[in-house]
C-alpha cells in the first residue's frame, strides 16, 4: 500500500496551521474509507464481546439482587433530592456484587483493550503508509500508560464532582439549609469541560508517541522522550489535538439530538421503532467517531513526514 499523498499544503505545514493541513487528512481519509473500515473492525471485535460479557454480568447481578424497580420507576425530576435517595439505596445494594465481578472483569476487560487496540493500531497504520515499523508490543506498553492516565484523569474528574457535592449539597443541608442543585450541576458542568479540555491539550504525548515508535523503531523511553521534542511541530499537533475535542463534544451534542428527535413523535411510533433509531443513532456516533480517530493519527503523521527533512526536529 502506498503512503498517503501530500499535497502543498501538507508539504507546506510548517508555514500552516496545524488546522489548515488537517482539513487535507480530512479529505484524504474520506477518499480512503478502508482506514476507518480497519478501525471500526478492531475496535468492534472488541466491543461487541465486552458488552456482551458486561450485560451478562450485569443481568446476573439484577437476578441475584433484591433491586426496588418500582422505587426506581417512581422517581422523578421534580423531587431530585427524593430521586437521589432512591439511587444511594439501588447502589448500596448492588454495590457489593458489582465490586465482586469488577475486581476481575475491570483488570480483564483491560488488558484485552490494550492488546487488541495495539494490534488493531498497527494494522490501521501500516495500511495508512507501509514504510511504518510494526511495534506491537511497544504499542502495548505505551498504551498502558495512557490507559493508566486515563484513569487518573477520571479519580481527579470524580473528587471534583465529590466536592461540588460537599459545597453546594451536603454542606448546605447540613448547615440547615436547602440544597444548591443549580451550583452542583454548573461545577459539574465546568469541571468537566475543564478537564475534557485539559485532557486534549497534553494528551498528544500519548498518542504521537506510538506513531513516532512506528516511525523510528523507538522503544517505550525514547518515543516518549521524542514526543516531548518535537519542536515547531508541538503546537501543530496540540491545535489538532484541540480540535478533535470540540469534534468529540460535537458528536456527542449531534447524538443527544438526533436520539431526542422522534420523541414528539411518541404517539405515533412504537418502542421497536424507537429502540431501532436510537440504534442507529449509536451506530453512527460511532463510526464518525472511529473516523476522526484515524484523521487524527494520519494527521500527525503526516505532519512528520512534511517535517522530517528537519535535521532538528528530535533535538526540537
Amino acid at each position: 500500500m502506498k503512503p498517503l499523498p501530500q499535497d502543498d499544503v501538507v508539504a507546506a505545514a510548517g508555514v500552516v496551521r496545524g488546522t489548515q493541513s488537517f482539513v487535507h487528512v480530512l479529505a484524504t481519509c474520506w477518499r480512503r474509507p478502508s482506514l476507518t473500515a480497519l478501525e471500526v473492525a478492531w475496535r468492534w471485535a472488541f466491543g461487541i464481546p465486552a458488552l456482551l460479557l458486561v450485560w451478562y454480568e450485569a443481568m446476573r447481578i439484577l437476578a441475584e439482587t433484591p433491586v426496588d424497580f418500582a422505587a426506581l420507576q417512581r422517581m422523578t425530576v421534580m423531587n431530585p433530592m427524593a430521586s437521589a435517595q432512591t439511587l444511594a439505596q439501588t447502589m448500596a445494594v448492588l454495590l457489593p456484587s458489582v465490586t465482586r465481578v469488577a475486581v476481575w472483569l475491570v483488570p480483564l476487560l483491560l488488558v484485552v483493550w490494550i492488546v487488541v487496540s495495539s494490534v488493531g493500531r498497527t494494522v490501521v497504520l501500516r495500511r495508512a503508509d507501509s514504510r511504518l515499523l510494526a511495534r506491537p508490543g511497544t504499542l502495548m506498553v505505551l498504551q498502558a500508560i495512557r490507559v493508566v492516565a486515563l484513569g487518573g484523569s477520571f479519580v481527579v474528574w470524580f473528587l471534583c464532582v465529590q466536592w461540588a457535592a460537599n459545597v453546594t449539597v451536603l454542606g448546605p443541608i447540613a448547615a440547615g439549609g436547602e440544597a444548591n442543585l443549580v451550583g452542583y450541576f454548573a461545577l459539574g458542568i465546568v469541571a468537566t469541560l475543564g478537564l475534557f479540555t485539559l485532557w486534549a491539550v497534553v494528551s498528544w504525548v500519548l498518542s504521537v508517541a506510538p506513531l513516532l515508535a512506528m516511525l523510528r523503531g523507538l522503544g517505550v523511553e525514547e518515543s516518549l522522550g521524542a514526543a516531548f521534542r518535537l519542536g515547531p511541530l508541538k503546537g501543530k499537533l496540540v491545535e489538532i489535538n484541540l480540535v478533535m475535542g470540540i469534534v468529540k463534544i460535537a458528536l456527542i451534542v449531534l447524538a443527544i439530538v438526533f436520539s431526542a428527535t422522534p420523541l414528539p413523535f411518541e404517539s405515533m411510533t412504537t418502542q421497536e421503532f424507537l429502540v431501532w433509531w436510537w440504534v442507529g443513532v449509536t451506530v453512527l456516533y460511532l463510526v464518525a467517531s472511529d473516523f476522526f480517530h484515524v484523521a487524527r493519527l494520519v494527521g500527525y503523521l503526516e505532519l512528520w513526514r512534511a517535517y522530517e527533512r528537519d535535521e532538528d526536529l528530535l533535538r526540537g
